[in-house]
């Protein structure tokens, strides 16, 4: 007799999991025909395969979960001890279950073999080309029932693939969900060998260029196969239609290309054209064009704006970039040239198109250096000085281990039963989350919701803990506001707060009483757009003062002045205007000032000219921070974010900062644009139905730490990418996390690296960064099964260090 584990919890603990059909019993193997790490392996000797909703409409997932015989999980339970007992949910989500996305790109089919063994087969996405798992049903097993699972797994590609029910969908309409292939390879039986055979390099090739199959997993979308494929299939996504041309006036460039179309069921470039004309036109005042078409078809036209995520890859002799209809489908497509001269001909056009776009100014204006300094950020660049590891996948490797291990040791401090006492909570004042302040002298975070903050405490084991909450933020005359920026001062002891219809004034609130007891009026004619503390730590001090700018000023605020509280001997007025956006100070108090043109100035103090200008590329810049030697400069912009190095590193001037003295005229400060793959934009919209969007990027920080980590949001997914992988030019240096909820505010538990704290609309989570993933079709699209479940008893909610409010927790008002 066989039992699954938790069967209660994990098949009907929600209907946002319920489990569609079932196939009870049979074996999961994982074949990898072409591996030379073995033939066959088996992973579950007994298991059963089910289909199961998600919390996110029209997605479903295939589960296959082993099964015990009676007594056995006892058994093993005892023989990994009590810690294993207390967190048995996350040892069956982890060990004893495989959960795929039921996508087309699974290739999901069914094989009946002689002596009626029936295979249920899928691709192994996050493999090496060739890798299938297989589930081999047991003799047990009806071929009805094996039909019958076969139908609702196409139902589910249906639905995911076109979001709408399946009961739309005819017998035709599922049939492209039928795979043709090859015959599924053979398992090896339980008991039998091992089998190890080897492949040659050149069986992997990449844009035409052989590369050695070192065996390590890959990401197709991170890493497409741009190996030119004929198209015509069924399973492949058709281009959209093209829009109407708009009469040129000027054309800036006009260059011939082979052109490829990225394929979402199977995560590769497909080629679409091998001679395609790709032309970048002036259209009207700063607005311009890009068409592509051949000699007897017209593939696309596109306005030139940032929302196209240009990326230009010289290694492969390519420009990638999206495409965004008027319903709100991405999609991705890709240039490749003939040789360098075209594509370096080709790049000057597109981007004189953007930049003059962005800034409605002629590109011929700027000068050249400048033009170089837009073209290398737009580049699949490597920094300077920075050395690739001699085997960066052995690296990566063990970093993945680490983290899984460190996962494994840590558990929730919620009961098994604590769904029992769960209060479900959501606020009826209309009001979301937006702003989070977190503390560096004490564990504590802010989260301002409306005319509330709530306070949470950093729990030891990294959770978080509610505290207390401040149900009124007034003016000290009582009138109600909603802060439109709050920043910690003083050890954490106060908060400096802004309302929105007063811009010349700033407001105190003491945390010991929570209520504002100061109000201050920093200039009658020079309003604040934004303010910072003295120097990166200075909110754990004592310090008094704090910076702020106006449009186009910088200075410092003292509230100890009497009157107004702009100190006149610290302030940097510019007679043009410059359109200032952000700040942020380095651990010595240099300032680094940032402008909705997206350029960016750094300072060694105040009252005087800027030691280094860096030109803009376009975008405005919506957040700034530095790390605290003030090496690295980090700007957000809506669609990327701008990594500089503020480092000289030849000249006079060499090992000074660019805050302390000036840059060589031709040595400017090489720029590094964090961009997401076009791939992953156009799979991140076609999940959310939402481009881009960049919350303030932050580093990780603490007194005596260093940056490796740089954390952001966009939409329901939070991005972390790795300092270390975006030096050496790895390829998608990032990991993400998907809520169903959008972000609203996120950043770094102070001194560490390993955990973020992230504002959801109605909630607040502290999450481990071994929660992240690689970008893949799985964790884009969100995994809001059995992993939600951890340690909050409620699906589709995030799993680390998550608060839940309790029976006694529930406040009169929302925090």
């Amino acid at each position: 007799m066989f039992v699954l584990r938790n069967v209660g919890k994990l098949l009907f603990g929600s209907s946002n999991q319920e489990s569609m059909i079932e196939l009870p019993q049979g074996q999961l193997y994982l074949v990898r025909p072409l591996s030379p790490k073995g033939y066959s392996e088996l992973i579950f000797k007994d298991a059963s395969a089910r289909i199961r909703r998600t919390a996110q409409d029209f997605q479903y997932q295939l589960v296959v979960q082993r099964v015990y015989e009676e007594g056995e999980a006892e058994l093993l339970a005892e023989e990994e001890g009590e810690d294993a007992e207390a967190d048995a949910d996350v040892l069956a989500g982890e060990r004893d279950e495989k959960t795929f996305l039921l996508d087309e790109a699974l290739h999901f089919r069914v094989e009946n073999r002689e002596g009626s063994e029936r295979v249920l087969a899928w691709r192994d996405l996050s493999g090496d080309a060739g890798d299938v798992y297989e589930f081999v049903c047991d003799s047990s097993i009806s071929p009805s029932q094996v039909k019958e699972f076969e139908l609702v797994a196409r139902q589910c590609q249906y639905e995911r693939k076109y979001r709408k029910p399946h009961t739309t969908a005819s017998e035709e309409d599922l049939l492209q969900f039928e795979f043709d292939e090859q015959p599924i390879p053979q398992a090896s039986p339980v008991h039998s060998p091992t089998l190890v055979r080897s492949i040659d390099p050149s069986d992997s090739m990449v844009l035409g260029k052989p590369s050695a199959n070192t065996g390590a997993k890959r990401d197709m979308a991170a890493q497409p196969d741009l190996t030119p494929t004929k198209t015509g299939k069924s399973r492949a996504m058709k281009p959209p239609a093209v829009a109407a041309h708009p009469e040129a006036r000027e054309i800036l460039a006009a260059e011939v290309a082979e052109l490829h179309f990225f394929d979402f069921p199977s995560g590769t470039f497909i080629l679409q054209d091998p001679s395609v004309t790709a032309t970048v036109t002036e259209i009207g005042d700063w607005q311009y064009w890009l068409q592509v078409k051949s000699a007897d078809r017209d593939w696309l036209g596109i306005s030139v704006v940032a929302d196209i995520n240009p990326v230009f890859n010289f290694e492969f002799l390519s420009f990638i970039f999206n495409q965004f209809t008027d319903d709100g489908s991405a999609y991705s497509w890709l240039l490749r040239f003939k040789d360098q001269a075209v594509l370096e001909r080709f790049q000057n056009g597109l981007l004189q198109a953007l930049w003059e776009q962005l800034n409605e100014m002629k590109w011929s204006k700027i000068k050249d250096k400048d033009r170089d300094y837009v073209a290398d950020a737009f580049n699949d660049l490597t920094m300077e000085d920075s050395e690739r590891p001699e085997d960066e996948e052995e690296e990566e490797r063990v970093e993945e281990e680490e983290e899984e291990e460190d996962d494994r040791a840590r558990s929730e401090h919620y009961d098994s039963d604590e769904e029992a006492d769960d209060v479900e909570y959501k606020p009826k004042d209309g009001d979301v989350n937006k702003q989070l302040a977190v503390g560096y002298k004490h564990d504590r975070s802010f989260v301002v919701r409306g005319s509330k903050i709530g306070v949470f405490k950093h729990t030891p084991n990294n959770h978080l803990e509610f505290s207390t909450n401040i149900s009124k933020v007034e003016t000290p005359r009582g009138e109600l506001f909603s802060p439109k920026k709050v920043m910690l001062h003083n050890e954490d002891r106060n908060l400096i707060l802004q309302k929105d219809s007063e811009p010349n004034k700033l407001y105190r609130m003491d945390l010991e009483y929570g209520k504002v007891v100061d109000e201050w009026t920093v200039h009658e004619d020079i309003p604040v757009v934004t303010f910072a503390p003295e120097n990166k730590f200075a909110q754990m001090t004592h310090e008094p003062t704090f910076l702020g700018i106006s449009k186009n000023a910088l200075y410092r605020v003292d509230p100890r002045l009497s009157g107004s509280k702009l100190v006149e001997s610290q302030l940097k007025q510019y007679a043009s205007k410059n359109d200032f956006s952000a700040i942020a100070t380095t651990e010595k108090g240099y300032i680094a000032v940032a402008s909705d043109k997206g350029d960016v100035r750094l300072f060694d103090r105040l009252g005087i000219n800027a030691k280094t200008h860096i030109p803009a590329l376009g975008e405005p810049i919506i957040g700034l921070d530095v790390s605290a030697d003030g090496r690295w400069v980090l700007a957000t912009c809506r669609t990327y974010l701008l990594l500089i190095d503020a480092l000289q590193k030849s000249g006079k001037n060499e090992g000074k900062l660019g805050f302390e003295r000036s840059f060589a005229a031709d040595a400017k400060p090489q720029p590094r644009r964090l961009a997401l793959t076009p791939e992953h934009v156009a799979q991140f919209a076609y999940e959310t139905g939402k481009g881009i969007s960049f919350t303030p990027a932050k580093f990780n920080t603490g007194e005596g730490a260093e940056e490796t980590s740089i954390i952001t949001a966009t939409g329901p997914y939070i991005i972390e990418w790795s300092l270390k992988k975006v030096l050496t030019g790895r390829k998608a240096p990032y990991l993400i996390k998907r809520y169903t909820d959008d972000v609203k505010a996120d950043d770094f538990k102070f001194g560490t690296d390993k955990n973020v704290i992230v504002a959801l609309p109605h909630e607040v989570n502290m999450v481990n960064h071994a929660r992240l993933k690689r970008p893949t079709r799985e964790s884009i699209a969100g995994d809001f099964g059995i992993a939600g479940r951890r340690g909050s008893g409620r699906i589709g909610t995030p799993a680390s260090g998550r608060y839940k409010l309790g029976k006694d927790d529930i406040v009169k008002e929302a925090y």
